[in-house]
């Protein structure tokens, strides 16, 4: 053992054994040949070394996780005492390369049921960054040191990519960790990078602004007169974009939308009077879809932001994104005094937190605000 690290090992002691590049080994100072292996992911297992008439081996005596020092010590002693004939050598883990492990249980019980659009991002994700980057490894060879110098890399040109692709690895090192091939997660501590809040909402101006423009665009023909209604109820709804864009007759029902598949899961969206009179005229042409594509009625359209990007450039909106439209929905909602949690349901948010992210307040309305507060404070002062 000349050479090895060495200490009496204590559970305490074996709990703050912190994982290295390499794999290495503790080996213990009270029971010759007992030690706790570290595995760069941070996995932890005992191991003996074995001894036999015709043949040395390291024998593994499971997870630290599953039993103390002491009783592994006891243990060491009993195979000692009564040693079996022909000890074998440690049987070999079998932990998959990341790529298999992806591609097999990963993929079984995560990705197949994901929706096809999210299906279709994460794929982008997997092939363009995550399988390059860890798919010739083994899982529990995967180090946080590997996982913070790609992400590193990759924030360098995409700070907000890179964030995703760390949720969906993080994602996957988890089911791993569920599935008993490691014992952490080896994205655990890295900081995502830092993005702006995008609170970007329409003023009362601008929305006029906007209106104006649109109305002039049906002149243009009758695809820009369709193009302009779906911008007109995303607006008037608050609904995300491909709500809309793939909006089938059969989801109309009377002032009510029933959606059968949003971002999360089916949902009411109760619509005004405004909304309800641009769907009135759209024309049947004997498609499933609202705003069918011109070139093939059997799917939705997929041409609306050509003409948003020209109508936003003519109202002088042209930092405003097409999802702006939903924020400016809740905003306006807020402002007119709706309460949060109401606009929660609107929207479809599982969570109100995330409406809060949406329901923004301009200056001038927070002027105003202060305004009327101090008008009722200073009668109540007589100021």
């Amino acid at each position: 053992m000349a050479g090895k690290e060495r200490r009496r090992l204590t559970d305490p002691a074996i709990a703050r054994l912190r994982p290295r590049e390499r794999e290495y080994t503790m080996w213990d100072s009270a029971v010759t040949g007992l030690g706790v292996r570290v595995r760069p992911a941070g996995g932890k297992s005992y191991v003996l070394l074995q001894q036999s008439p015709s043949r040395s081996g390291r024998v593994s005596l499971g997870p630290v996780s599953s039993k103390g020092i002491d009783e592994v010590r006891r243990e060491c002693h009993a195979r000692r005492a009564c040693p079996e004939p022909e000890e074998p050598d440690e049987p070999k883990e079998k932990v998959p390369l990341f790529r298999d492990f992806v591609e097999g249980p990963w993929k079984e019980a995560h990705f197949d049921r994901y929706k096809p659009s999210t299906r279709k991002c994460t794929r982008i994700f997997l092939t363009g960054q995550i399988l390059p980057a860890f798919g010739s490894k083994p899982l529990d060879g995967i180090a946080p040191a590997h996982v913070r110098r790609w992400f590193d890399a990759y924030s360098r040109t995409s700070p907000g990519g890179a964030n995703r692709t760390l949720d969906i690895l993080q994602q996957i090192m988890n089911f791993a960790i569920a599935c008993g091939y490691i014992e952490t997660n080896p994205t655990r501590g890295v900081k995502r990078n830092r993005r702006t809040p995008l609170t970007r909402f329409l003023s009362r101006d601008e929305i006029g602004r906007l209106h104006g423009v649109l109305d002039e665009h049906p002149e243009r023909g009758a695809e820009s007169l369709k193009q302009a209604d779906i911008i007109r109820l995303l607006l008037l709804t608050g609904c995300r974009k491909g709500e809309i864009v793939g909006l089938r007759w059969s989801e109309i029902h009377g002032d009510v939308l029933m959606l059968g598949d949003s971002k999360t899961g089916p949902r009411k969206v109760p619509l005004n009077s405004q909304a309800r009179h641009i769907l009135d005229r759209q024309p049947r042409d004997g498609s499933e879809f609202v705003f069918p594509s011109p070139r093939d009625p059997s799917r939705p359209r997929s041409d609306h932001l050509r003409l948003w990007h020209r109508v936003r450039r003519e109202a002088g909106i042209e930092d405003v994104r097409l999802h702006d439209l939903r924020h400016t929905h809740a905003s306006h909602a807020v402002m007119n005094g709706v309460p949060v949690p109401v606009v929660s349901r609107m929207l479809g948010h599982s969570d109100v937190r995330m409406t809060l992210r949406y329901a923004h307040l301009g200056d001038r309305d927070i002027e105003q605000a202060a305004e009327r507060v101090g008008q009722a404070i200073g009668k109540i002062m007589d100021i």
